[in-house]
């Protein structure tokens, strides 16, 4: 790609969100917000996948996954765009080791986010290409697939598949997942670490972005 797409380093930090409350008010103020959000098991390397299309630094890995209960908002330019556009860091599901009351209100704050989320947002499903389309993958599509979603289901690591016949194994989920999963419209296959992939990826997220961009101004 001759020309980032995404200006690194521009997202900016714009706040944690940490109740039921400050979510519905963002929603209510920012309703024709478009952007991205992304979701994800821990430990799939999301912040990594963030730092890598949005600019070093911009989400912080944490040493204990499973332990940030915040959703963070960003705030980033692409290509040639005045428009901000917002990038949604969701907390990892199907992490075990948080007490009631944490998952509790986990629970509750990302019911009010999907709930609320608007038709110009992409939802990036992230899942490690080494154990794809795991229980609590499923659960997270059984709970949202029925809501008229868009999502790029993104298999992150896939450098650290090192047999061919994973790598096909992989590739062969494919028309499952589509036949299973309405929500999901594009699959791809990258390594955050190695930049595999990554090109492609800011493309379709840059398309749908600008489509969406477009879209609005002609209403």
């Amino acid at each position: 790609m001759e020309k980032e797409i995404i200006h690194r380093g521009t997202a900016k930090f714009i706040m944690a969100v940490d109740s039921t409350e400050q979510m519905e008010k963002w929603w209510i103020e920012n309703p024709h917000a478009i952007g991205v959000a992304m979701v994800g098991r821990s430990n799939v390397g999301k912040s990594s996948l963030i730092n890598t299309l949005f600019g070093n630094k911009t989400a912080k890995t944490s040493k204990t996954p499973g332990r940030t209960q915040k959703i963070n908002i960003f705030k980033f330019k692409i290509h040639n765009e005045e428009q901000d556009f917002y990038l949604y860091d969701l907390p990892g599901y199907g992490h075990a080791e948080v007490n009631k009351s944490m998952k509790k209100n986990w629970e509750a704050l990302m019911h009010t986010f999907f709930v609320n989320l608007n038709p110009h947002t992409i939802l990036f499903n992230l899942q490690d290409a080494r154990h794809p389309n795991q229980n609590t993958d499923k659960k997270f599509y059984d709970y949202i697939n029925p809501k008229d979603f868009s999502i790029f289901l993104v298999f992150n690591k896939i450098d650290k598949l090192k047999k061919q016949k994973e790598k096909a194994a992989l590739n062969k989920l494919k028309p499952q997942i589509y036949s299973e999963f309405k929500a999901v419209k594009q699959i791809f296959f990258v390594s955050a670490e190695k930049r595999t992939g990554v090109d492609a990826l800011e493309q379709s997220v840059a398309n749908y972005l600008f489509s969406r961009l477009d879209l609005l101004k002609s209403l």
